[in-house]
């Protein structure tokens, strides 16, 4: 019996098959010089008038033989088309995740949709931001988000001081140098919060994601292993349209 994913292997070369089939009908239907054939014959007037030969050209293209190959080969792509789009509404298989049933016969054209939107979920989970790990976080209750624990760092202010160099007398003034000391005026306390995932986080849902996506592959390949039954569409619309 001819399995759905033969099917799907020949459709291809059958579809690129027929494109140039059709194509070169369309470019011979259009050549006139093809279509057109010619006869003459020459005949003097009496016996001893100059004879000449004969001239013709054969047709070369028949538009009614050129339909009938496109048909032909059209009907092919139309019986293929139709064989897989009928097993297609039939093919069906369940995704199971560790030996338990998520998805319960899921049509393979839903398994198609499927796999490719998990790519992209892949890509999206991928990209996630992650928590700093230079940092230790914490959930913090009150903001729903992550938070680091509290570092209190020193404020500081620069004071003048005046060291005296040497003390005033009756005849000079004091020599006095000014110079700036940093003095403790505060504390400051922070605490960092975030939106993002823990790595481990966003590592489990990379796995979950990978384990679905193979799930869903295994289910498709089992349903592409559907039986099909060979339709015959083509002859009946050709011998519709050229009878």
């Amino acid at each position: 019996m001819t399995k759905l994913n033969q099917i799907l292997a020949v459709e291809k070369g059958v579809k690129s098959d027929v494109q140039r089939k059709v194509t070169d009908a369309y470019h011979a239907i259009q050549k006139t010089p093809l279509l057109s054939g010619i006869s003459r014959t020459y005949q003097p007037i009496d016996d001893e008038g100059e004879q000449l030969p004969s001239e013709s050209t054969r047709v070369q293209v028949q538009a009614g033989e050129v339909l009938k190959d496109v048909g032909t080969a059209l009907t092919r792509l139309f019986d293929v088309t139709a064989t897989k789009d009928w097993a297609n509404c039939a093919a069906r298989a369940s995704v199971r995740i560790d030996g338990t049933v998520l998805l319960e016969d899921v049509p393979v054209t839903y398994l198609l949709f499927l796999e490719k939107q998990l790519t992209d979920v892949h890509a999206f989970i991928s990209k996630l931001p992650v928590l700093d790990p230079a940092e230790t976080w914490s959930v913090d209750e009150n903001t729903d988000t992550w938070r680091t624990e509290p570092v209190r760092t020193t404020r500081t202010k620069k004071v003048p001081r005046n060291h005296v160099l040497a003390e005033a007398t009756d005849k000079h003034p004091a020599q006095v140098q000014v110079f700036t000391e940093d003095v403790v005026v505060g504390y400051w306390t922070k605490v960092a919060f975030s939106g993002a995932l823990p790595q481990r986080r966003v590592n489990e849902l990379l796995v979950r994601v990978q384990k679905l996506q193979d799930a869903v592959k295994y289910a498709r390949e089992e349903a592409n292993g559907t039986g099909v039954t060979d339709q015959k569409i083509g002859d009946r619309v050709f011998a519709y349209l050229l009878g």
